[in-house]
């Protein structure tokens, strides 16, 4: 897609995005590196973030990208995220089998934009969204219609071994659109002082950071909350960086999520998604999770029935 906005070299990007980030540097903080490792993450190109985003981030630290292991995980083990509030233990099996184990699986979603917000969407995929392929959220259910991708991407350093990153990347079967990059961790926010999911989406010159408080239901499904009072708290994050090592953060206040997974009636997982932008819902999300077991074992016992009654 044509960039409807100047191109400002190679330095500052496209006039929109280089806008962002002097706003994100005017009102927000300037924080050093080594002390707010739990805000920051990896930052994406000035062109397009997009599903080549992870070769470009192997190219420059030496890594070897594996999509789709077996029983690969968001989370290696969400045991890391338990606190005196979290408890593993108390988790729906389903809900961690899902995070630990999320190659295995297969979703479906369908979104549902908020009328008056819906014309705000439209904007931010004509000016940011679609030219970066990142954050490019469905605006009618028909989008994802066909279905979407959800691979499991590793980095690995090819001499330990070890992921030094996870990555989400889903797309749009229909289209080809980039959904979202996301790279998953634990971290803990200093205000909160608690460990909780943080999610960094790379955008040019920087990224933005999730960070989302765990809490387990009586069901043992599972909450997750990108909710806070202010800067150090769980929430909704714009970072800047620069090539001399300077951050600057800002944090959304009125930009608030909650994510809940659980298993349903038929016990199949299942998530539903909500945004709000000053208290006020603008998109909801909700998801079907499909275990690659799960769906194999329903094949073969339709094809046994069908057998049976032949």
């Amino acid at each position: 897609m044509k960039c409807p906005t100047p191109w400002l070299g190679s330095k500052r990007g496209y006039l929109t995005d280089w806008i962002t980030q002097r706003w994100v540097c005017l009102t927000g903080h300037r924080i050093e590196s080594a002390a707010n490792q739990w805000l920051l993450g990896s930052s994406g190109d000035n062109v397009c973030i997009g599903a080549d985003f992870f070769e470009r981030v192997a190219a420059t630290q030496n890594c070897e990208i594996v999509t789709n292991a077996p029983r690969a995980g968001l989370i290696t083990n969400f045991k890391n995220l338990d606190s005196d509030e979290f408890s593993y233990e108390r988790l729906s099996p389903e809900v961690a089998k899902f995070y630990e184990s999320t190659s295995d699986f297969q979703m479906d979603v369908w979104s549902e934009w908020c009328s008056v917000f819906k014309p705000f969407g439209w904007l931010l995929r004509f000016l940011f969204s679609q030219r970066l392929q990142q954050l490019h959220m469905p605006i009618s259910p028909l989008e994802t219609s066909r279905g979407i991708t959800s691979d499991i991407i590793q980095l690995l350093d090819k001499e330990t071994r070890q992921a030094l990153y996870v990555g989400w990347l889903r797309t749009m079967v229909g289209s080809g659109d980039v959904i979202y990059v996301g790279l998953y961790s634990v971290c803990t926010p200093p205000k909160w002082n608690k460990p909780c999911l943080k999610v960094i989406f790379p955008l040019p010159n920087g990224h933005a950071t999730v960070i989302m408080k765990p809490e387990i239901c009586a069901d043992g499904s599972l909450k997750l909350h990108s909710v806070g009072d202010a800067f150090g708290d769980a929430g909704f994050y714009f970072v800047v960086s620069d090539k001399k090592g300077h951050a600057w953060a800002k944090y959304i206040g009125a930009m608030k999520e909650t994510i809940h997974v659980y298993p349903d009636k038929k016990n199949e997982l299942r998530a539903d998604h909500v945004l709000k932008f000053f208290g006020l819902v603008f998109l909801r999300l909700h998801y079907r999770m499909t275990s690659q077991v799960n769906r194999l074992n329903a094949i073969t016992s339709t094809i046994t029935a069908k057998a049976t009654h032949s």
